[in-house]
């Protein structure tokens, strides 16, 4: 096969990411309002598959996302969505720097278990800076460090009949619903998938999702689930939200956010 037409030439992978992107804007302008249609509604979703078809023809189950240098680090990572969560809970885990917080892996799993901060610490660990792209047009560079979510999945030992990785915040967005987000198996045993810990070298701060936030690297940044409390293997999203596997998808941004 001719290189310049193949499926991981860069230069085609490039032009194929914008066009998805793009689409994408296009559908998430005014979800809010489209979602509420039924019609609208199977327009996202078919239009979601598209996308997750395409990428995953463009890309191996194990390719990465781009990695770069620290000298390209921004000097503060931006912080958008929820970045102070007032919920009683959370404001008590916080005030004690979190050693009350236990991160739960339950659902279809084997051997459901509870994690404190430190035990995250403790375990093989791994450390990568890439870049977060936010579907509201802006992106930024930053350093991760925590636990590959895969080697957490191998230790509860995940069920046959899981099909998704669903994770359950600590916030709530603007006072409203809780927040949630979820993962396909692909993409929750990928390499550079992280229950991060760390960023820039220092201990995640709060503006950024601590203690614990997802790093889902080939995702889009509303993926990217922040003060995560549980997560919870499932077969369907029929009991979550509005069945669509996400806060942000339950008014109307598609499931697949890959990029």
């Amino acid at each position: 096969m001719n290189s310049k037409n193949s499926p991981t030439d860069p230069r085609r992978r490039r032009f194929l990411t914008r066009s998805l992107l793009a689409a994408s804007a296009v559908l998430l302008t005014g979800c809010d309002r489209l979602s509420r249609s039924d019609t609208m509604g199977r327009l996202f979703d078919a239009s979601s598959a598209l996308t997750q078809k395409a990428q995953r023809l463009l890309a191996s189950r194990e390719s990465l996302a781009r990695e770069y240098s620290p000298e390209d680090i921004a000097p503060t990572f931006r912080a958008n969505g929820t970045t102070n969560p007032q919920e009683a809970a959370y404001r008590r885990l916080a005030a004690n720097g979190f050693r009350d917080w236990r991160l739960t892996i339950d659902g279809l799993v084997e051997r459901p278990q509870r994690f404190s901060l430190d035990e995250l610490r403790s375990m093989p660990s791994r450390t990568q800076i890439t870049r977060h792209d936010c579907v509201e047009g802006w992106s930024c560079i930053g350093q991760w460090t925590g636990v590959v979510l895969g080697d957490l999945l191998d230790q509860v030992g995940v069920r046959d009949e899981a099909r998704f990785v669903v994770f359950h915040c600590a916030d709530r967005y603007r006072g409203g619903d809780a927040y949630y987000e979820s993962l396909d198996m692909i993409e929750a045993y990928h390499p550079q998938t992280l229950m991060a810990y760390g960023l820039n070298g220092r201990d995640l701060p709060i503006a950024n999702g601590a203690p614990v936030r997802l790093r889902a690297e080939r995702q889009l940044g509303y993926k990217m689930a922040k003060y995560v409390m549980r997560i919870e293997l499932v077969e369907s999203f029929a009991h979550l939200g509005r069945g669509r596997g996400g806060y942000w998808e339950d008014r109307g941004y598609e499931w697949w956010a890959g990029i």
